[in-house]
């Protein structure tokens, strides 16, 4: 099939890395892809993981927040002339769109067209911006939202927990489909063993406790720091950030006073293809806090390359994490449980090494990968494309 492939993110962060493996993925199995969007390039690999757009945080920054909205939905102007010139060149069987807020040129696109719309939703954006950045229209972004979700011909949602936002916004449950995230084996592949890993560290004898991505407050590595700094804790024990975020500051000045400094490093943004490289010297990889709908993408690297998780006991992570198979979760509304199932793992070798195992077999077991979500979303296309045929046309009477 001829896919038309829509989105408006610019960043080089996971969001870059999800649209690029997904656009592999479609293309290794034979279909083709047109990307419209606002990036010359949306490889993640030509930019460093955890790297934002400034311009458009600055933007964002300095414009009230209406006046910046207002502006996100111009750009739907720009967004539908790009994507009818495509359709007109390219003539695709489907358009499908990485969801954003205030952005309705796919579904303009879609119905003056009568082409299979589908829509992939990572995050409830109303909710997420209202609690974390602020909106100043909230009913336009709520009209936006449901818009673009209730006119999709199918939804692909990361995790149940958000088809079930999607679903309570009008949704038909029937057109949503659960894709989580996922890997290329083929990128994981070539990481080196551990002792090697921690060699290129200095950190030979170390127990490696790592996070990645774009580190911030809320994310709960503090606590990590903290768990560093008991008397208790492995004098062994250090840990790597890899990445960045506007948190790094603040955990390498709480590093520094409590005297830990020492045994924490950041490896500020790395490209993707390193990754792998230091992940591989994990013994501990840590997702302390997550927001309740999300899929993160740290987790299934985490899985593919065999690693002993500790992550918070609620449903979005439960539909992918097993307590005491794949990984170890705590309760987060016990304010000692992180640090205490580090106390576990840190003090078990045995430990880490079973669910280390089992993380590995997950992604196997699950088809936790892209190619994999590039099947569904081809296959719900198909499906589309025949409902669609399978429907009578209406001709007006001359």
């Amino acid at each position: 099939m001829r896919v038309l492939y829509h989105h408006r993110t610019a960043s080089r962060d996971g969001q870059a890395v999800h649209i690029d493996e997904m656009v592999q993925a479609l293309r290794a199995q034979g279909h083709e892809v047109r990307v419209v969007s606002p990036a010359a390039s949306t490889d993640a690999a030509a930019g460093g993981m955890g790297q934002q757009v400034g311009w458009a945080h600055r933007l964002r920054a300095l414009l009230p927040k209406a006046v910046y909205e207002l502006l996100e939905l111009g750009y739907s102007w720009v967004a539908y002339r790009r994507l009818r010139a495509a359709v007109i060149d390219f003539k695709p069987d489907v358009l499908y769109e990485r969801y954003n807020l205030f952005m309705v040129a796919g579904v303009l696109l879609a119905r003056r067209f009568r082409i299979p719309y589908l829509v992939e939703v990572n995050s409830p954006l109303v909710q997420e911006r209202a609690a974390y950045g602020g909106l100043g229209l909230t009913g336009l972004a709520h009209w936006s939202e449901k818009l673009v979700w209730r006119s999709a011909d199918r939804v692909f949602v990361v995790t149940a927990v958000l088809g079930r936002c999607v679903s309570g916004q009008g949704v038909d449950p029937q057109r949503i489909i659960v894709t989580p995230n996922g890997i290329n084996p083929e990128h994981f592949a070539k990481a080196p063993p551990p002792t090697q890993a921690k060699a290129a560290l200095g950190w030979n004898d170390a127990l490696v406790l790592g996070f990645t991505g774009f580190v911030r407050d809320w994310h709960g590595v503090d606590r990590v720091i903290r768990w560093l700094a008991r008397p208790l804790t492995p004098v062994q024990a250090r840990l790597l950030v890899v990445g960045d975020g506007p948190a790094r500051a603040g955990l390498e000045s709480l590093a520094r006073e409590l005297g830990v400094h020492d045994r924490v490093r950041f490896t500020g943004v790395v490209s993707r293809q390193q990754v792998p490289d230091f992940v591989a010297s994990f013994d501990i990889a840590l997702q302390p806090a997550v927001v309740p709908y999300a899929s993160p993408l740290k987790l299934f690297e985490y899985l593919a390359l065999g690693k002993a998780i500790v992550a918070p006991r609620q449903p979005n992570i439960q539909e992918i994490l097993e307590h005491n198979d794949n990984a170890l979760l705590f309760d987060a509304g016990t304010p000692s449980a992180l640090e205490e199932a580090l106390d576990q793992l840190a003090g078990d070798a045995a430990l880490r090494r079973r669910l280390s195992n089992s993380a590995r077999e997950t992604i196997a077991r699950r088809r936790l990968t892209w190619a994999h979500n590039a099947q569904a979303v081809m296959a719900a296309a198909q499906a589309v494309a025949a409902e669609k045929s399978a429907m009578p046309v209406c001709h007006g009477i001359d």
